[in-house]
């Protein structure tokens, strides 16, 4: 009898048909054979890579969510621009940094979201992830527009604090050291 029982591969449904829809979608064709592959592929995925699962224990929240992509879209255009003016103006060469910072929250969920959103926006890019110390190492293209080191740091708490209100429980709010409820107005 061997210590650690092997449990027996169930495929994850909802994942291989995500799979399958994202199959098709990159081929641009829908055709039986086509979703068959993406299937197949998706059973073969799930099936050969395990992956841990993930746990959600918060909740939703749809004002808190609002904000979050709202504020996303807004940070998406500005930095935008910003990368623009950095490549486009002559002379000033950008002063680049890898920034660690600490997040609150030590879930492997939301720091992959917080992770996500803020390599998604340019100028940007999560070159390390710790799970276990819950510590991002961030390349900033040019920490002169962010305000220094700590103005980068700072983006990146806010935004984990942003995905935190809007998907996080009570306990995990409380436990990342925010308050549950309305988010505290900086100045």
């Amino acid at each position: 009898m061997s210590l650690h029982p092997r449990r027996r591969w169930r495929p994850q449904w909802l994942t291989v048909v995500w799979l399958t829809v994202v199959w098709v979608l990159l081929w641009g064709d829908l055709s039986v054979a086509n979703v068959l592959v993406g299937a197949l592929l998706g059973l073969l995925v799930t099936g050969g890579l395990r992956m841990a699962p993930v746990v959600f224990h918060g909740r939703v929240r749809p004002l808190a969510l609002v904000r979050l992509v709202a504020v996303f879209v807004v940070d998406l255009v500005r930095a935008s621009a910003e990368v623009s003016w950095v490549a486009l103006r002559p002379g000033r060469r950008p002063r680049s940094a890898v920034v660690r910072v600490e997040l609150r929250s030590h879930s492997d969920l939301y720091m992959t979201v917080t992770a996500e959103l803020l390599s998604l926006v340019p100028g940007s890019v999560v070159v390390e992830a710790h799970r276990l110390t819950g510590r991002l190492y961030i390349h900033v293209l040019d920490v002169g527009l962010t305000g220094g080191v700590e103005g980068a740091r700072q983006q990146a708490l806010d935004q984990e604090e942003r995905v935190l209100r809007a998907f996080a429980s009570d306990e995990e709010l409380r436990a990342a050291g925010l308050l549950p409820g309305r988010a505290e107005v900086r100045a």
